[in-house]
């Protein structure tokens, strides 16, 4: 018998594992509950959730609409998306072992589900692919960026691999292309202070001790544009979008920086991705003692030896 205050374990449903919420105290019925706590899914929604079964008690049976709700219950649910758009675009799996599954992440797909994407989220793709419920991202990269993603397999390994980024001790590199600037001294290393702007999907720059730090080199010049290598020694939010347009180089197709030119509930448009590649990682396994490292087999319009247009296939 399972103990009391202890999360069940359910099995996942088209890649997508069950979540989890509490009832507090004084909630009203399940479908009320539901339907107050979480108003970002209409109470229509919820109830057809409830009539699919996609809305589950402790004890793993399908929950009723209109059962009472008792404080400190838990209720198990899994996401789902009536009218989920499709993304043109394929992830590519480039490694897998019993530890780790690195992923090329093609632009517009987000990692984890979020929005208006579920099934078609990197995550929930991988997790149908390859069967593994414990499969989790070990860092996370903005679903307009493009390359590399490293996903952890085992559940009792993840801190490792998180201590890795917490400490400074994984090596990435992106690419990026913006305009070239002959008069900007470079290599050089960009610090700054980022916190949450507005509107909230963007972080900005103000006074203060700096929390962020960008290491940033000249690859390739192709006229008025360049190639640029980036290597954030930090991890903020648009971290590497944000120092870019403080040096007066905004990434090229980024719709956020300098100005808003498109929010983030707005139709996609897929002609113009923002060209900023995860293009390598590299680290000391610590769970293998390995030395790890990946490329992205992805290139950026004005990489070398590539054609014009947005990312392509190496």
């Amino acid at each position: 018998m399972r103990e009391s205050g202890h999360p069940i374990q359910l099995p996942m449903r088209e890649g997508v594992s069950a979540s989890v919420v509490s009832v507090p105290q004084g909630a009203p019925h399940l479908l009320d509950f539901l339907a107050q706590r979480m108003p970002g899914i209409s109470r229509s929604e919820w109830a057809d959730r409830l009539a699919q079964g996609l809305v589950l008690n402790e004890d793993g049976h399908a929950a009723l609409p209109h059962q009472s709700c008792q404080p400190g219950q838990r209720l198990y649910y899994y996401r789902h998306l009536a009218d989920e758009p499709l993304l043109p675009f394929q992830a590519q799996v480039l490694f897998e072992d019993e530890h780790l599954l690195v992923v090329d992440k093609p632009h517009f797909m987000p990692v984890t589900p979020t929005g208006r994407y579920v099934q078609q989220s990197l995550l929930v793709q991988l997790k149908r692919q390859t069967g593994c419920a414990d499969l989790v991202p070990l860092h996370r990269i903005d679903r307009e960026t493009a390359g590399l993603v490293l996903f952890g397999k085992r559940q009792q390994e993840r801190d490792a691999y998180h201590a890795l980024f917490r400490a400074h001790q994984i090596h990435k590199t992106y690419h990026a292309v913006a305009a070239h600037a002959p008069h900007l001294r470079l290599p050089r290393v960009h610090t700054s202070r980022l916190v949450p702007g507005e509107p909230f999907f963007r972080t900005q720059e103000v006074p203060g001790p700096a929390n962020s730090e960008t290491r940033i080199a000249l690859l390739h010049t192709d006229g008025q544009r360049a190639l640029y290598a980036l290597e954030p020694i930090s991890g903020k939010r648009h971290q590497l979008r944000v120092h870019m347009n403080a040096l007066g180089l905004p990434i090229e197709g980024d719709q956020f920086y300098p100005t808003v030119m498109r929010g983030p509930d707005a139709p996609e448009d897929f002609s113009q991705p923002l060209q900023l590649l995860a293009q390598s990682v590299r680290f000391t396994d610590p769970v293998t003692g390995q030395d790890r490292a990946w490329t992205s087999g992805l290139r950026l319009a004005l990489s070398p030896r590539s054609p014009p247009g947005g990312v392509l296939a190496a």
